[in-house]
């Protein structure tokens, strides 16, 4: 994806003096071997610093891997491991880090090349502690032989990206939030506190930016780019001059104000001016604009975007915002789903927005306005969404915010959108979660979480859940679905 970080780990080998050295090293040999095997060798550098107990192979390894232009670090224990050092190492280093020891190897050489990294792991995380060093991503069981220990690192690889992409993110809103709207209207404190900037701006100077590109010389470009993604479903032809005037304005504005930051991410404002003043509703373009890895939010919904943007960077996919929008209609659950699918009614529900969903996340689709919107107002003004059913599939339906009271919460729950019709109008799926019932009841409703929910097109809760952890969310504010026979504590027990 575009707007995202490349990762670089360094992965750097660590040994206490009183063990062989070449234990360590060997095993680290071992290790990035196993990583190219299986997996892309640009994601790792291999330092040839081993660290044995001492501060100065400790500056020496940090300097190793920031000339190498790593912006992720892996400590591995290849035996117990000098817990001063190697924790030293992770104090200095800039960017996301982990711990990882390996196992012992064979039942037949468990004296000399006994190397007690599943102790050593314990001393570390205590040192960790003890110099306040948090943020450091240990996996759930982080002690194993080379291949093991390979693929704890490729789990690695979406997590570091996230966090190293967060590091550097600006996000550009064009507000206020509209009115009577104030589920998107959350304190921005929370940003900061994640080191993500924000610059908040007048729609009235995005209007004013707007008008500045009238008759661009681009714009033809950009309008054969969409008759080609659009194909058949080109039904508005006569508003894709303007819809391209408007991503040129985005992506120029971007360019001029993303400052010292490397990422930005969008709040775009769409009603209810919007669409009188500059003649259409930007649906469209915030879906392709997303589909190259600058997500738009809808409605202004500043932790809509942050989130869609930390999706992107685990999924290094397309994502999308929805809202939680409708129930199933109980004929079309018999009908569709009883029976087809293992899930009760309350399972389920529709995830929509007016036209967002990029149309590669889209069975079909097809431009068209937006119904809601022409009921008030006259069509014409109403073009530019993109409508269709969503792709069925795996999707992991989750959001960070911060709530009324100021706490960085944050939901994920696994599910899928299933293949059934929805017969409605907008960009829309028929979702099915596990115990959604409960989980909207005792998480989404109970914890004051606004309407939008963003979508990674996969399962990715794994890796998010670490993501969130290593920004800072604590673990008791992460919400989920609990499975069936595990009671939320406000749920009531008869």
């Amino acid at each position: 994806m575009n707007n995202s970080p490349k990762v670089k780990i360094g992965i750097v080998a660590v040994s206490r003096d009183c063990f062989p050295e070449s234990l360590s090293v060997n095993r680290r040999k071992a290790l990035v071997d196993a990583y190219t095997a299986k997996y892309d060798a640009a994601d790792i550098y291999e330092c040839p610093v081993c660290i044995v107990e001492s501060e100065i192979h400790m500056v020496q390894a940090l300097e190793d891997v920031k000339a190498a232009g790593c912006n992720a670090l892996v400590v591995y224990l290849g035996n117990f491991g000098p817990e001063i050092s190697e924790t030293l190492l992770a104090k200095h280093f800039d960017g996301p880090k982990m711990f990882i020891a390996a196992a012992e190897e064979s039942q037949n050489d468990l004296v000399q090349g006994r190397g007690d990294a599943y102790c050593g792991m314990l001393n570390a995380s205590y040192n960790l502690q003890l110099r306040n060093i948090g943020k450091v991503y240990i996996p759930e069981y982080p002690v194993g032989d080379a291949e093991d220990c390979a693929d704890m690192i490729h789990d690695f690889v979406p997590i570091a990206r996230a966090v190293a992409a967060l590091a550097d993110l600006k996000i550009i809103s064009f507000g206020p939030r509209p009115l009577n709207f104030l589920a998107c209207n959350a304190p921005i404190k929370q940003l900061y506190n994640l080191g993500v900037e924000i610059e908040e701006n007048s729609e009235l100077d995005l209007f004013e930016a707007f008008n500045k590109h009238e008759g661009d010389p681009r714009i033809p470009e950009v309008v054969a780019d969409m008759e080609s993604d659009l194909g058949c479903g080109n039904k508005k032809p006569e508003i894709l001059a303007k819809l391209a005037q408007y991503e040129l304005t985005l992506k120029d504005w971007i360019e001029a104000h993303k400052g010292y930051r490397k990422y930005v991410a969008i709040a775009g404002k769409c009603w209810p001016a919007f669409q009188t003043q500059f003649g259409f509703v930007p649906c469209y373009v915030n879906g392709r604009l997303t589909a190259q890895g600058i997500p738009v939010s809808c409605e202004v919904d500043i932790y809509g975007c942050l989130s869609e943007f930390i999706g992107t960077q685990i999924s290094d996919d397309v994502v999308t915002l929805l809202d939680i929008n409708n129930s199933v209609p109980k004929d079309m659950y018999k009908e569709s789903i009883e029976g087809k699918f293992d899930y009760k009614h309350t399972d389920t529900f529709m995830g929509f927005h007016c036209g967002n969903t990029a149309s590669c996340k889209m069975s079909f689709h097809e431009m068209k306005y937006q119904m809601i919107m022409a009921r008030s107002l006259p069509i014409e003004v109403t073009n530019g969404t993109l409508e269709g059913d969503l792709v069925p599939g795996n999707i992991t339906f989750y959001r960070l915010q911060s709530t009324a009271d100021n706490i960085l919460r944050a939901y994920i729950a696994e599910g899928e959108v299933l293949p059934v019709a929805t017969k409605s109008f907008g960009g829309i799926g028929v979702f099915a979660i596990k115990e959604m019932g409960r989980f909207y009841r005792h998480v989404l409703i109970e914890k004051g979480y606004p309407h939008h929910g963003a979508v990674m097109f996969g399962h990715y809760g794994k890796a998010l859940f670490e993501v969130l952890k290593m920004i800072g969310v604590e673990t008791s504010e992460i919400g989920y679905n609990q499975p069936a026979g595990v009671r939320y504590p406000s749920e009531n027990p008869f």
